[in-house]
């Protein structure tokens, strides 16, 4: 038995990985569009991200609404919070975007980016709600 870690020849019952996620749809792959914003590990977002802020609420569309457009936000202002904070510790930052959620009304949503590991080691970004894990 290991006294530093108990659990190290532990059998492992259950894993559940980043590309998994990807594959049901529990997190959104955005690496394309972030690396156009700047970023160089892979980005992703929940799937509750990406339903209540990215895809375009009805009716807005005739606004200039789009996902690209709206994911283009939630990027550029992730990446501007990053930069804001470069001396921040700790493996997430907390940031604003506005998105219009019906004609004439916008909200300002707080997001969470957590810093981690992918299923390899890699750094990689991911974007939720606050009240995600």
């Amino acid at each position: 038995m290991n006294e530093k870690n108990p659990f190290e020849d532990a059998p492992v019952i259950f894993s559940y990985t980043r590309a998994q996620a990807i594959e049901d749809g529990v997190l959104v792959d955005v690496t394309a569009w972030a690396k156009e914003t700047g970023f160089k590990v892979p980005v992703a977002c929940t799937a509750t991200v990406w339903q209540g802020y990215v895809v375009p609420p009805p009716g807005t569309e005739s606004f200039g609404q789009s996902e690209r457009g709206r994911a283009h936000d939630l990027l550029w202002m992730l990446y501007v919070a990053i930069k804001a904070s470069k001396h921040a510790k700790g493996d997430q930052i907390l940031y604003q975007v506005l998105f219009l959620q019906t004609p004439g009304k916008t909200e300002e949503v707080t997001l969470k980016a957590h810093f981690g590991p992918g299923d390899d080691g890699e750094a990689v970004v991911t974007i939720m709600r606050p009240d995600e894990d």
